[in-house]
């Protein structure tokens, strides 16, 4: 069953006064925003796979 909505908040990033990326869903978070925004996402796409594997 897929969920489809509006507003849902998968992903959080702080850049300031600390760096902190989390993502809401999977609880998998990192201090290298950077990163992440460079195209970084294996650990967000590990964990989502994991999340979903539970569901």
């Amino acid at each position: 069953v897929k969920e489809i909505g509006w507003g849902n908040q998968i992903r959080s990033y702080v850049l300031q006064p600390y760096k902190l990326v989390k993502d809401l869903r999977t609880d998998v978070e990192t201090g290298n925003a950077d990163a992440v925004l460079d195209g970084a996402l294996d650990p967000f796409i590990n964990g989502y796979l994991k999340w979903m594997n539970k569901r």
